[in-house]
């Protein structure tokens, strides 16, 4: 017993404090068990009787949930642009050296972040009932024909987004040491230069890959739009199952479909990690000439 405790306490694996790896033995086990468990729910939801698989099929590709998918990739990629612009623009104040201007980046972190994203889409859906119309003298416009659910929508999710993008933006261009702009400056190149030649191509690394893991969520939050009557994905599928009364048949082919969307971002996100990975990728995006 002793001569076994001596040989595991100065064996690698103890001493780098890294969990010892199963033998193949008890790896196939442990699988054969997970899949075992996996297929015997799988087995049960089917043979159950209380899922009607031919609805579930049948409105997988319905026009009304085509285009409720269609409106959840804009709704998805304007949100993005719109968080990611403002993200950039927020995080170059936040490290600007004039207070005013860092304390007014800091104020709209603070608010966008700390509200819900739920309760900030009902707040611009019904922004007409503080700011009934907008304009000038007697050009006047109703906010409710500019607002509309979609415009709610991508104002709420892309001023939210943006809050998070800012942090992201501001992680990233912090983690290029100082001495590298120092550096850059004391051989005579300006602000700008140095953002776009020196910061901008290492923070990218540190910037693209939880982008991408905001766009994976973005995806998902698009269905809270629903709450609002926005015609996405979710919507369209209550507004089906209102009417036929189908509830977990149509909420399975909202799911399958998010799904579907976010398995194709997530493989996207894993192809970026790997292809920024590279420094002469990095910079061939920022714009940096080798």
């Amino acid at each position: 017993m002793k001569n076994t405790i001596s040989q595991d306490i100065h064996d690698p694996a103890f001493l780098s404090g890294k969990p010892k790896p199963l033998g193949r033995g008890k790896r196939a086990i442990v699988t054969a068990v997970m899949v075992a468990l996996v297929l015997a729910l799988a087995l049960r939801i089917v043979a159950s009787g209380a899922i009607n698989w031919p609805i579930t099929f049948g409105f997988f590709f319905h026009p009304a949930i085509l285009d409720g998918l269609v409106m959840t990739l804009e709704l998805t990629a304007l949100s993005m642009i719109v968080g990611v612009l403002l993200g950039i623009a927020l995080a170059v104040m936040a490290i600007s050296r004039y207070p005013a201007v860092s304390a007014a980046s800091a104020l709209y972190v603070w608010i966008f972040r700390g509200t819900p994203l739920l309760v900030q889409l009902i707040f611009w859906f019904n922004i007409a009932l503080v700011f009934p119309v907008v304009g000038v003298g007697d050009w006047q416009v109703s906010i409710n024909s500019l607002v509309t659910p979609f415009a709610a929508a991508l104002l709420g999710l892309g001023l939210n987004e943006a809050a998070y993008m800012a942090e992201i933006v501001r992680a990233g261009i912090k983690s290029v040491d100082s001495g590298q702009s120092e550096a850059a400056v004391s051989v005579g190149l300006n602000r700008r230069q140095v953002m776009n030649s020196v910061i901008l191509p290492q923070a990218l690394k540190v910037i693209i890959p939880p982008t991408a893991n905001q766009t994976i969520g973005m995806l998902k939050n698009t269905s809270l739009v629903s709450v609002i009557g926005a015609q996405e994905l979710l919507t369209k599928t209550e507004d089906i199952y209102a009417r036929n009364f189908q509830v977990i048949e149509l909420l399975i082919v909202a799911s399958l479909w998010y799904l579907v969307l976010t398995t194709v971002a997530s493989a996207f996100q894993f192809w970026l990690e790997r292809r920024f990975g590279d420094s002469r990728a990095v910079e061939v995006i920022a714009g940096v000439q080798p």
